[in-house]
Parts: structure tokens; C-alpha cells; sequence
């Protein structure tokens, strides 16, 4: 079988790439001369840098680009609405990973200076590729990959109709280092119009380097001819009042290697082939740039392909399983790369917490989902509380074995109002604190320092209760991972968790919007933290941790303080008789998927081994590279590194 890829762009030279790989003759041909330089820069996720990863490992070759940790969306007064972790995605320019894929693919596939000029078919099959140079190349099956204009496409399954252009783009790429930015390094910094559709965004490629976008509604304001100097008078212009950042890279930019990009997309096609004829990439789904998917969705349909033509002996079944598989997605990247358009162009109608970042896929709302479960438990804890740290192996354990009947709903209890008039047992001060907490720690295995009550003791639990509710106000599992963060900072790293610094620290390492948290914790967050209050009040909660166990009926059992595992086993088995225990995948992969950090206690509880052997394979894990640890007097946290 002979393939011929009419395009030598990036979908058409990792199609090829990978099909070389499977023994499969191949001939890419591409309608420029040398290396193509079309394009900047763009931002890929990890689903096609996985692809890439894997062809950089068989080859030895480095996976060029720059890893982008952080999005930041601000106004362009400087004040900012969103600041997340990103953990998937990575800045890379358009000619290195050209070279990239070049230097994986011997010289004589690629067939250059060979622009489609059409078809020849033989009992309605194409046969053959003709360019307009006069050449020909015969093959069996041929692939349209000649980007978003395609006339492969345009003579195989017909003429698309685009949306018309709403929003412009100006993209450049400089490397002016006039005015250094404090934002973290790597960077997505977006400053967006809160009144019109007017937003720049600048995103680190290499060393000091930025590539740069200015998107725009062009019925506010147009460029009409595009000269070097109109296009630079033109974004000064229109960004004026932005933040000297801005400005800086603009002075800096090269304006003749500078374009702008009329943005527009056609409905998914009916099917991506006719006959022995196949579209990918921009070819085949074109969908507006505000979801940065389209290089990843590019190198994906690679694959997919790949994987097709080699399950499938008859290349039309292949076809069709490699639509199927690919339609649902890039519909859905269609579908919000319209609605974000439509929200770009009316930002006035939005509020700031509601502002989507476009680089984050959304997940389904499990929610709904939670609800569902037949046991239902109302979990009142607090975060300074030793005893509901102490039941985190046990909390862990549950969610492992009987997760799939039961949703955990996590409430404050508000357990350190101040130490005026405090009183609760033995604990009437700091240090009664800290004495208390190292007592725990030998009798639970637990690490717990108290030292933290000496040298900077709390004042109070509210703070990190309010930032708590402000967190599950963001997403309610993401909060559960914050409310683990910030007791690990305080239990074992000592950390005054009142301070906004930790706090703020603790939501954007777990992939919560800090900036959003802020607005949250000062504003709604304090009544739902006093409704909590109240709650537990009507409830009779006096002591942490208390949990109520329901499940639909009038049956209700209650947990308070520490229990051993047997007992929250004997509730679900009375709340629910014909429950099944799930039986626990002890790879220590597996177990730090699930928990990203643990202590000894809680692996080898989970992991059903001795405490000793527990913290052999740990300590091995950590000399392997595979985790990391934070050490304290008294325990060790360690936190996965583990490739997923």
C-alpha cells in the first residue's frame, strides 16, 4: 500500500512518520521549497504531546518547545480575574517542531515545490495526484492535508461554507526584554476589554522570547493594507491605556514578519473521505483559535489514522472508524470555539467568575453524579483538627473500597473561633496545643509537629474554613484537594495557614483559580461558612470530626472522633446490606493516581503491607525518582512524580 499526503505541514508529517513506522510506503508532498516558516507559535496540549514524546524517544531527538505553567487573565488596568495552574500544555513555534518532525523523516519522502492541482481517477477511484508543476504521483490512498483552504477537500467532499470573520487576530513574535514581567516565567498572561471584543496575550516560546496575539472586533476598529508601519500604529493604537508590558513587546516587534489572521471555522462535515481520498487535520474540521486545539487536534487525527488504516484491511472501513472516533471531539471544539467567540465579543454581559479559560477542557459536573450515590454523608471537620487529620488513612481507605455507593460532603465546623475564652478539654492555649498535637502523632503514626504553636501559633481556624468554602464555591473535588493541602502546611510544614500567601499557594497548586478565591474568601465564602456554623449547630455537633451517614430513609448513624475502620464498615453494611467492597490496586502508581501525596501511614494502610515495608518501597520509590518528600521531625509527606 502507497499513501500520498498532499500537505507537508504538521499533520501531513507526523501522518507520514507514523505510517513509515508501520512499514507503509509513503510520499509527503509539500508545495514549498525548503523547511515551511508559515506561522509563529502556538500552545499544544498533552494529547498531542504525548504523540510527539513518543516518536522524540524512539528517535533520541529533544521535543522542542517550553512548558507553560500557569494562565493568567487580567484587565487591562493590570488587576486579575484568573490565575490557574496548568499542568498540560506547552508553548512551541511553528518551525521547530517543523524541523522536528523533518529530522524523523528521510529527505526523499518529501517531495517538495508541488502545489495540488487535481485528481486522476480510474473507475471513480483516484489513482493519482497531480500538481500544477506537471508532476504526478501515483498512490492507493491519498490524503488531503493542504490546511483550512484545502482543495483536496474542496474537489473530494465539496465546498465548505465559513462563518463569517468576527474576530481578527494580530500575531507576532518578539524577543524585547525592555521591561522584564514579575509574572511567573512560564507564563500565559491574557489581558482581556471588560467592554468590547479587545484582548492581547503574550506567552513565553524560548529564552526571552514571546510570541504575541492581539485579537479584535473588527467593527470596532480595522486595519485595512497591513504595512509593517500601519499594522504597529494600529495595535499601539488600539491598546493604549494597557500596561507597559504590552507596549514594551510591541516597540520590540518586528513588524514585517507580523500578520493578521481573519479567524473563521466550517460546521463538522458530513464525513472526512470520499472513496480512497481522506482529509486531516485543518482539512478536515476547522474549528476558531480561541481553544488552541488545532495542532493538537492536527497530530491526534494522525494517529487515530495510523491506528485505523492498520486495524482495518479495507481502507473505507478504516475511514469511517477513524470519523468516529474523531467527530465527537472536534464537534464539541467547533461548538466553544463559537460560544467563546460569542462571549469575547459581548464581555460585557459576563461576569468575571464565569470567564472560561479556553485551555482547560471542562469535565462532566459530577455533582449530579455525588448526589446519585445511595450513602450520603455530611462530614463536619475544621482545618487545624488533629483528629480529622488522624482519619485521613481511614477517609482514603473508604473512597478506595466503597466509593462508588458513597458521596462525602465536607462542612466547617469552625473548631477556633479565637483563643479568648477557648476552652475545649485540655486545650486552653498554644502550647496546650502543641503538646496535644505531638501526643497525637506518636499514638497515630500520623507526622503532626507541634512546634508550629510555639513559634507561630494560629489565632484562629475561621481564615482557612473561609477559604475553604471559597474553593468548594470553584469546584467541590478540587476543594477537597485544597482542604488536604492546607493541613498538610500545617501539620507538617509548620505553615501559619491564616496568611493569604498559603492559602493562596495551596488553590493554585491544586488548580484552583486563586484569583477568583480572593474575591470568594472576601465576599460570599463568610456566609457559607456561617451557614455551616449554624448547621452544625441544628445538628448538635460539639466535637471533630463528625460525620452523619444517610442513606435516603430514616436510618441516619453517626461517627464522631476517632473510630476504627471497622465501624464506618459495619454503618455501610447496615445502611446498605448487599454493598460490595472493592478490592484495592496496590501498584503504588496506582495508589499516588488516586493520592497525589501520603504518608507512611496512609500507604500502608491502603497498600494492606507493615509499616516498616511501607516505608522501604517508599524510600526506594524516592532514590527511583518516582516521588518526592518532604521531611519534618516527625513524619514525611511524600508527593507523586509519577508520568500519567
Amino acid at each position: 500500500m502507497k499513501v500520498v499526503i498532499i500537505g507537508g505541514g504538521i499533520a501531513g508529517l507526523t501522518l507520514g512518520i507514523l505510517l513509515r513506522r508501520r512499514n507503509i510506503d509513503v510520499v509527503i508532498n509539500e508545495r514549498s521549497v525548503g523547511i515551511p516558516a508559515r506561522g509563529h507559535a502556538f500552545l499544544m496540549h498533552n494529547d498531542g504531546l504525548t504523540i510527539l514524546k513518543e516518536l522524540s524517544a524512539e528517535n533520541s531527538g529533544a521535543l522542542p518547545g517550553r512548558q507553560i505553567d500557569s494562565f493568567s487573565l487580567r484587565r487591562p488596568n493590570g488587576s486579575v480575574i484568573k490565575h490557574i495552574q496548568l499542568q498540560a500544555w506547552q508553548c512551541i513555534k511553528r518551525i521547530d517542531l517543523i524541523r522536528f518532525l523533518y529530522s524523523l523523516i528521510p529527505p526523499e519522502i518529501i517531495k517538495e515545490d508541488r502545489t495540488f492541482s487535481h485528481f486522476i481517477y480510474e473507475n471513480e477511484k483516484a489513482i493519482a495526484a497531480v500538481f500544477s508543476n506537471g508532476e504526478v504521483e501515483y498512490g492507493d490512498i491519498f490524503v488531503g492535508a493542504d490546511g483550512g483552504n484545502s482543495k483536496v477537500r474542496d474537489l473530494t467532499v465539496g465546498k465548505v461554507k465559513f462563518t463569517p470573520i468576527g474576530v481578527k487576530e494580530v500575531v507576532g513574535v518578539t524577543s524585547n526584554t525592555k521591561k522584564k514581567s514579575k509574572s511567573t516565567p512560564n507564563a500565559f498572561i491574557k489581558f482581556q476589554n471588560k467592554t468590547n471584543g479587545l484582548a492581547f496575550g503574550m506567552i513565553p516560546t524560548t529564552g526571552n522570547e514571546y510570541v504575541w496575539f492581539m485579537q479584535y472586533d473588527p467593527s470596532i476598529s480595522d486595519v485595512m493594507h497591513g504595512t509593517p508601519e500601519e499594522l504597529k500604529s494600529f495595535c499601539l493604537k488600539l491598546l493604549k491605556g494597557f500596561p507597559t508590558a504590552v507596549t514594551d513587546l510591541l516597540e520590540g516587534n518586528d513588524f514585517a514578519s507580523t500578520y493578521v489572521w481573519n479567524t473563521r471555522d466550517f460546521d463538522l462535515l458530513p464525513t472526512f473521505h470520499k472513496g480512497n481520498v481522506v482529509l486531516v487535520g485543518d482539512a478536515a474540521h476547522l474549528a476558531l483559535p480561541f481553544t488552541s486545539a488545532g495542532t493538537t487536534n492536527a497530530i491526534i487525527d494522525a494517529e487515530v489514522l495510523t491506528q485505523s488504516l492498520e486495524s482495518y484491511p479495507d481502507y473505507e472501513e478504516a475511514f469511517r472508524n477513524y470519523y468516529s472516533l474523531r467527530a465527537y471531539e472536534v464537534s464539541n471544539h467547533i461548538t466553544l470555539g463559537r460560544e467563546l467567540k460569542t462571549l469575547f465579543l459581548n464581555p460585557q454581559n459576563q461576569n468575571d467568575d464565569d470567564i472560561p479559560v479556553p485551555l482547560i477542557q471542562g469535565k462532566e459536573d459530577s455533582a449530579v453524579a455525588a448526589k446519585k450515590k445511595l450513602i450520603q454523608v455530611v462530614y463536619f471537620t475544621d482545618p487545624i483538627c488533629s483528629t480529622c487529620w488522624i482519619i485521613q488513612p481511614l477517609l482514603r481507605k473508604l473512597y478506595l473500597e466503597y466509593g462508588k455507593y458513597i458521596n462525602i460532603e465536607y462542612r466547617m465546623g469552625g473548631l477556633l473561633p479565637s483563643w479568648e475564652n477557648y476552652n475545649k478539654g485540655k486545650i486552653q492555649q498554644p502550647s496546650d496545643a502543641a503538646k496535644h498535637w505531638e501526643e497525637v502523632c506518636v499514638s497515630h503514626e500520623m507526622p503532626l509537629d507541634g512546634d508550629i504553636w510555639e513559634e507561630d501559633p494560629l489565632p484562629s481556624s475561621y481564615p482557612p474554613s473561609i477559604a475553604f468554602k471559597a474553593a468548594q464555591m470553584q469546584d467541590t473535588y478540587k476543594a477537597i484537594l485544597f482542604l488536604r493541602r492546607i493541613k498538610e502546611m500545617v501539620f507538617v510544614e509548620k505553615k501559619n495557614i491564616i496568611k493569604w500567601e498559603y492559602l493562596e499557594k495551596a488553590a493554585f497548586e491544586v488548580g484552583l483559580d486563586s484569583a477568583r478565591l480572593l474575591r470568594d474568601f472576601e465576599g460570599k465564602a463568610k456566609e457559607l461558612f456561617v451557614e455551616d456554623l449554624k448547621l452544625a449547630d441544628q445538628l448538635g455537633v460539639r466535637s471533630f470530626p463528625t460525620l452523619f451517614f444517610r442513606n435516603g430513609t430514616a436510618q441516619q448513624f453517626t461517627i464522631k472522633g476517632f473510630q476504627p475502620y471497622h465501624h464506618f464498615e459495619e454503618i455501610i453494611y447496615k445502611l446498605l446490606p448487599h454493598a460490595k467492597k472493592e478490592a484495592v490496586n496496590a501498584d503504588p502508581q496506582y495508589l499516588f493516581s488516586q493520592f497525589n501525596s501520603m504518608t507512611n501511614k496512609e500507604f500502608a494502610l491502603l497498600s494492606n503491607i507493615a509499616k516498616d515495608d511501607a516505608s522501604r518501597i517508599l524510600n526506594d520509590l524516592f532514590k527511583r525518582g518516582n516521588i518526592d518528600k518532604y521531611e519534618s521531625k516527625n513524619g514525611v509527606i511524600w508527593t507523586s512524580k509519577f508520568v500519567s
